[in-house]
């Protein structure tokens, strides 16, 4: 559970950040030149800079952040960041806030970080039904940052640190933020659930007293091991290198980190992906039930991988955020 100094500390923390995030320029959204956008679906414009200072650990050679649309339909974006250098959170507020708030991690193998499909498509889903919502870029482990395989768990820290700094701002209760992760950002948010106490940077202000605990945690398609051949080897090489050694491997599987402090889990995987195998969900799960940590799974026979809500739309896999919502309320969000 979330300690109470630390609930009440977030109290004291919002008048801070308060004075402090409005007087700075914030980067904006990742996006591609010109801004090809999806007609009518409106285009997020608030963000929070998770390193006011920039960084740490910046790599001898910069990474370019460089921003890729790859869709071959006018009607669906598909974007992509390269080389993040200014991991931020992009903001969706709802119109009613039902004071929950949710830190979304898409994928992308630790090569990229997708903008349209596991961010901002589910972002606006779960902002008409009241949750405020925070999008996380996050930095990649390849591209040569101090922190190596922790530096997008790093971002994720700092990142719950903040909304929880935050929360009153945005009508946000700092016990009821959810973490939710797709892919290789169900890494991440694995990494977050299991290592959130694990100092990966050092404290550069009063947020970085709070805790980074999410209050649950969704993983949906992710990828969880790194041994293969359960692995998805894109994203173990990219993460702790083609020749990792078995110690390696298990420091950065979450289901090796789990305790009874990993927060209450929902798990969602398709038993025909061909990509990150469901027995990555399923070793997960057993740790899980292992170490007493509720835990909600479920798995459609078919849907392959990186479904998102476009490609569930029709298929029994649709069903997974309603069912995430009807999840999160047993645990107290509203």
């Amino acid at each position: 559970m979330i300690d109470r100094r630390s609930l009440l500390l977030s109290a004291a923390v919002v008048g801070i950040a308060t004075t402090t995030s409005g007087a700075d320029a914030q980067t904006p959204p990742p996006d591609v030149p010109g801004g090809s956008h999806v007609p009518g679906l409106p285009e997020p414009t608030e963000t929070i800079d998770l390193w006011p200072k920039g960084a740490p650990g910046m790599p001898a050679r910069p990474p370019v952040e460089i921003v890729d649309e790859r869709s071959k339909e006018a009607q669906l974006g598909d974007r992509a960041v390269h080389g993040t250098t200014r991991p931020r959170l992009v903001v969706f507020r709802p119109l009613i806030p039902n004071g929950s708030a949710v830190l979304v991690m898409p994928g992308g193998g630790y090569v990229r970080v997708v903008i349209d499909k596991e961010g901002y498509e589910i972002a606006h889903w779960l902002a008409a039904r009241g949750f405020t919502v925070f999008v996380l870029f996050y930095r990649l482990p390849g591209d040569g940052w101090k922190a190596g395989p922790d530096v997008a768990l790093s971002d994720a820290q700092r990142a719950m640190r903040l909304i929880r700094a935050r929360a009153r701002d945005y009508g946000v209760m700092p016990e009821r933020v959810a973490a939710m992760g797709f892919s290789a950002g169900g890494h991440v948010c694995g990494d977050l659930a299991t290592r959130f106490a694990t100092k990966t940077y050092d404290p550069i202000d009063a947020a970085d007293r709070l805790s980074a605990r999410p209050a649950v945690a969704a993983h949906v398609y992710a990828v969880q091991s790194m041994t293969l051949p359960v692995a998805h080897a894109g994203s173990r090489e990219q993460l702790i290198g083609k020749d990792a050694s078995p110690a390696l491997e298990a420091a950065h599987t979450p289901a090796s980190n789990v305790t009874r402090e990993t927060p209450p889990t929902f798990l969602v995987h398709a038993e025909d992906d061909p990509a990150v195998p469901v027995e990555n969900s399923l070793l997960y799960r057993a740790a899980l039930k292992k170490a007493g940590v509720p835990v909600e799974t479920h798995l459609f026979t078919a849907g392959g991988h990186g479904f998102g809500l476009r490609y569930a739309a029709g298929k029994p896999a649709e069903a997974w955020p309603d069912l995430f919502v009807a999840w999160a309320r047993t645990q107290g969000f509203g």
